[in-house]
């Protein structure tokens, strides 16, 4: 286990280092939505790639439950060996996945211009570094935030939009821990946008842990659902603040067994509720959405405008 841990460890490290992508990815991913939006400027909508990172971590945990990564023993030195050829590789995400994708970033910026929000996009932004806090990589985080602060800085950014919680927490929690004199002002997307219409009558609510534990937002998305006339179905022991169960997203590549299996009973909880769950994390929705293919789950963004 120790070994493969070192091993990613060094794949997230050497991809950031090349291209400030956690992932071997073609980079033009993270750009093709924002066609058409001008570039930089004061206030810039961040994406850091998630939600077109988000599909190719699940493929890569699905690579690495096969070979046995967090099993232990020959299974995790032979997964540890694996990563090194795999960061050779080039992932890439099927045309669905990529146009899904788009499609979420381009209604939340869409959003945002009817709320009369002037923003500008970064067409070769940076990951944010969160993968590298989340799993326990202090130093080399703390090196990777200084130097993404410094890219933002570079270019004359005050504020940034950000659209996942991950990114949002590590850019207002953990990067003023890391980086010295730290100034940008960061704000959810969630608090700008006023939707007024919906694609669904009726859902359940899947909470981001960040969001609604962390970052204070339990009802700022269920106030847009209100606001879009979507009906809520609720139970405190499903969906409630305190209880609220994970999408087993925080432990995929050290774990994509116990990752799995919390997905699926969290999978369970939600579809007793609703066979419609509404995500607003992009990580919770590929692995609740891979736990149970019958679920429709659907982000926040694609179900309101």
């Amino acid at each position: 286990m120790e070994g493969w841990i070192h091993a990613l460890r060094d794949l997230l490290v050497d991809n950031l280092r090349r291209s400030r992508f956690p992932l071997p990815a073609d980079r033009s991913i993270c750009s093709r939505w924002a066609s058409g939006l001008p570039e930089g400027g004061r206030r810039v909508l961040y994406t850091s790639c998630m939600y077109q990172l988000a599909p190719l971590i699940a493929r890569a945990v699905d690579v690495l439950e096969r070979v046995g990564a967090g099993s232990g023993g020959v299974r995790a030195k032979m997964a540890a060996a694996g990563a090194r050829l795999f960061g050779g590789l080039l992932l890439r995400p099927s045309d669905e996945e990529a146009g899904r994708a788009d499609g979420i970033l381009r209604n939340i910026a869409a959003m945002l211009g009817r709320a009369g929000v002037q923003f500008g996009v970064l067409r070769d932004e940076p990951y944010s570094g969160a993968l590298l806090y989340e799993l326990g990589f202090e130093e080399d985080f703390a090196s990777y935030a200084r130097e993404v602060y410094r890219y933002f800085k570079e270019r004359g950014v005050e504020e940034v939009i950000t659209v996942d919680p991950h990114t949002h927490y590590v850019l207002e929690r953990a990067y003023p821990k890391y980086v010295d004199g730290f100034d940008l002002k960061v704000v959810s997307y969630m608090d700008l946008v006023r939707p007024s219409r919906a694609s669904v009558a009726k859902a359940v609510v899947h909470d981001s842990c960040l969001y609604a534990r962390y970052l204070d937002r339990y009802d700022v998305y269920r106030r847009l659902l209100d606001s879009a006339g979507v009906a809520r179905v609720e139970d405190p022991y499903v969906t409630g603040k305190a209880y609220s169960g994970c999408c087993g997203g925080p432990i995929e590549s050290v774990r994509p067994d116990v990752a799995g299996e919390v997905a699926k009973i969290r999978s369970r909880q939600l579809s007793r509720l609703s066979d419609v769950v509404v995500t607003v994390c992009p990580i919770c929705r590929v692995n609740l959405s891979r736990a149970a293919p019958t679920l429709k789950v659907l982000d926040l963004a694609e179900v309101v405008s």
